[in-house]
């Protein structure tokens, strides 16, 4: 695997909430994400994250029960804003410079998304969370991850989960799941695994970025991801046989 110069960490926005709670955001969740953050970027690494919001919103499951698919998706996008400027206030307590990017404008909290000021702000040394998804609709916040991936020349996503790699099938449905060390992006696609979408893995595949697919829940996992540590499953372009 390449040297990690700049990665793109994603979080889901479950992340962002404590397992059985009806609070959208834990702040001690976000609290100790955003330590996490700083013990990574202390390393050197240049860091974007792209936060979903499945806590606050889902436009797809809003979409099913008779909402317009886009009017649903754009409030999705709006969702992850939120999450963004959690993450951002959290950073700033621990004294990490940070900014939010929108793909939406919204001049009073974040910055427009612009790819040349976003790779300035990396090559300093800040933080850069980019929220609102694409900006358009139809497009989930692992293609956002993808996306920015390849606009920032990022070496390598981060995908943190609820679960602790790619299996070869869903494990909470089916207990004799193996999960892979090394999976490709081929058998990703063609089996169907679920924890990306076929775009972004696409976008992964076209462009040579591998994604590291972890548990977040235990501490200190971001930052073994990044220092090559053995956690998870690869997603890479070919897997040797």
């Amino acid at each position: 695997m390449r040297p990690i110069k700049r990665a793109i960490l994603k979080l889901s926005g479950e992340a962002l909430r404590e397992p059985g709670s009806t609070d959208n955001i834990s702040p001690e969740i976000v609290s100790r994400i955003a330590g996490e953050i700083q013990a990574a970027v202390a390393t050197g690494v240049e860091l974007g994250v792209v936060v979903g919001g499945g806590n606050f919103w889902r436009g797809a499951s809003a979409s099913a029960r008779g909402m317009d698919r886009s009017t649903a998706d754009y409030m999705g996008m709006l969702a992850t804003v939120m999450n963004a400027l959690a993450l951002q206030a959290a950073l700033e307590a621990l004294e990490v410079t940070c900014v939010v990017q929108s793909a939406i404008e919204m001049k009073n909290v974040a910055e427009p998304f612009i790819r040349r000021k976003a790779d300035r702000h990396l090559s300093q040394g800040r933080v850069v969370i980019f929220a609102a998804g694409t900006g358009s609709p139809f497009f989930s916040t692992d293609t956002t991850a993808a996306l920015r991936a390849n606009e920032m020349g990022a070496t390598i996503i981060l995908k943190a989960t609820m679960v602790d790699g790619v299996y070869d099938a869903d494990p909470k449905l089916v207990p004799s799941a193996v999960r892979y060390e090394k999976v490709s992006f081929h058998t990703c696609i063609t089996k169907q695994l679920k924890v990306m979408d076929a775009t972004a893995f696409s976008l992964c595949m076209d462009n040579n970025i591998p994604i590291i697919v972890f548990d977040l829940a235990p501490e200190g996992n971001i930052q073994r991801a990044l220092c090559g540590e053995r956690i998870g499953t690869v997603v890479q372009l070919e897997v040797e046989a």
